[in-house]
């Protein structure tokens, strides 16, 4: 059977379809035709595991009720998802898929990329791959699959230099709706982000950026952030109609810091618990302190940082 997976190097080498319309030229593999409607076969359905929900927390709730919100009736179905992991847990577009989607799932592990793609080998139009996604080659990625400029859903989560990889690619594309995990252990005001580092490995604690810099990131791209749910932030463009868009201290407060849950989701975050009741200044000296390993790998402040 041919599993419609590339590996790290050869994403351009595949034959495959992609999703651009208004007359781009498509290649076309005779068992990968984005021709082929967009469902799932009945084989796949029946290999699906029973549960109720894929999504780490109540993400796949959020997306459905944005969905229905957001996008016209006759939107693309159209979904990217970096970082996806095995393709099935914990994520945040295998309902989307499992329900006739058709997209691009990306990891950069090895193990679970190949995972990937055996949880999708029986969905015609969901291609998958493993690849290292950086901010240099994610543009470059979903215009070789062809994905439409304005394409759905985006999911990014890759625990490392997201907001250089988000930034590079809202330069670009304009997904409707993204989701996108943020270190939610670093209240608003504090901007905090981590430098592009192609050798970046996660440690405790270091990774991502803080939903301050994130309100940052919309503002610059003309999004508006609308919601959290304890690490996932969802925002959306501006112009598309009924996005309320929300500072990022309220929507911080009431997803992630007032949830009474939190702790026991989060029993990691203890030692960073206290920057909660720190001011500002006492807390950029806190995480300097806490990062010293990490020093000149990341930005932060109490205010605006420059790009």
């Amino acid at each position: 059977m041919l599993l419609r997976h590339f590996s790290a190097g050869s994403v351009f080498r595949n034959n495959f379809g992609g999703f651009g319309g208004n007359g781009a030229r498509k290649l076309m593999s005779p068992l990968n035709s984005l021709a082929l409607a967009a469902v799932v076969t009945p084989l796949a359905r029946a290999r699906l595991p029973r549960r109720r929900s894929y999504s780490n927390f109540d993400e796949e709730r959020i997306l459905r009720e944005y969905v229905a919100t957001l996008l016209p009736t006759d939107h693309g179905h159209t979904a990217v998802d970096l970082g996806a992991g095995d393709g099935v847990r914990h994520s945040n577009t295998h309902a989307l898929f499992t329900n006739g989607w058709r997209g691009l799932a990306v990891d950069g592990d090895a193990d679970r990329s190949y995972r990937l793609a055996r949880a999708y080998r029986y969905y015609p139009n969901v291609f998958t791959g493993r690849n290292q996604i950086t901010p240099q080659n994610v543009v470059s990625l979903l215009e070789a699959y062809q994905i439409p400029t304005d394409f759905e859903i985006l999911s990014l989560d890759i625990d490392s230099y997201d907001y250089w990889v988000l930034d590079a690619l809202l330069a670009k594309f304009r997904p409707r709706i993204v989701v996108t995990e943020i270190n939610e252990k670093i209240p608003p005001p504090l901007r905090f982000i981590v430098k592009y580092d192609p050798d970046f490995t996660l440690q405790h604690h270091f990774f991502g950026y803080s939903l301050a810099s994130l309100e940052d990131l919309c503002a610059r791209h003309n999004y508006g952030l609308m919601s959290l749910e304890y690490n996932n932030a969802f925002i959306a463009p501006r112009e598309v109609p009924r996005v309320q868009a929300r500072d990022a201290v309220t929507v911080y407060r009431e997803g992630y810091l007032d949830r009474p849950d939190r702790r026991k989701k989060f029993p990691l975050n203890q030692d960073m618990e206290v920057l909660l009741s720190m001011t500002p200044p006492d807390a950029v000296k806190f995480l300097n302190d806490f990062y010293a390993r990490h020093a000149g790998k990341y930005q932060l402040s109490a205010g605006k940082l420059s790009k």
